[in-house]
Parts: structure tokens; sequence; C-alpha cells
């Protein structure tokens, strides 16, 4: 019989795999990559512009959701591939679905991103 690990040396291996995930998605996900350029430029444009707390809260969230979407997304095409390599039309509409939904989080961003940058610009 094994020793099982303790609870917080559980998390941390969990914590070790979400890190380890993360910087696999931006060493090898060329959509994370952009999503994570156009990140850094918004918090970039953050600084320069003086944007408020509220701001920051909208803009963080935005990025984060997008990059989350994107990741789930990735997951989502892997494990289609995984269990349908050939084409097949329901993993298909599985992927288009799951792209759609970064699609949608993406308009999202985008109308955060002008609703806190177009005031300033103008």
């Amino acid at each position: 019989m094994t020793k099982k690990d303790s609870f917080l040396i559980n998390r941390l291996k969990s914590v070790n795999y979400a890190f380890k995930g993360a910087l696999l998605l931006l060493k090898t996900e060329a959509s994370i990559k952009i999503q994570f350029f156009i990140g850094i430029l918004v918090t970039i444009a953050g600084f320069y512009y003086n944007i408020s707390i509220t701001e920051w809260i909208m803009q963080i969230f935005a990025i984060g959701l997008i990059m989350s979407i994107e990741g789930v997304n990735t997951a989502i095409e892997a494990i289609a591939d995984f269990i349908h390599p050939e084409h097949h039309e329901k993993i298909g509409l599985i992927k288009d679905v799951a792209a759609g939904a970064v699609f949608i989080a993406a308009i999202a961003a985008s109308i955060i991103g002008l609703l806190i940058y177009l005031p300033k610009i103008f």
C-alpha cells in the first residue's frame, strides 16, 4: 500500500501541471501566441493611457477569458483529432462550435477594448 500525498502536495502538483499546460500552449499554438501578443499590447496601452482600476479589471478579465477559451478550444480540437483522426462531419461540427466560442469571446473582448480606449484616443 502506497502513502497518499497530502492535500497540499496534490494542489502543488495540480498547479505545476496547469503551469506546464499554459507554457505548452504558448510554445505550440499560433492562436495563443497572437492572443498573448495582443494582451501585451493592450497592457502597455493601459499603462500609457492610465486606465482606471475598473478598466484594468475588465481588461484583465477579457485577456484571461480569451486565452482560457482558446486553450479549451485547442484541447477540444486535440481530443477530437485523437478520437477521430480522419474527417468526420460530427467532429467538424464540434470543432466549429469550439472555434465559435472563441469568436464570441473575442468579440466581447474587442468591445471591451473599444469601450476603454476609444474615448481616450479620441
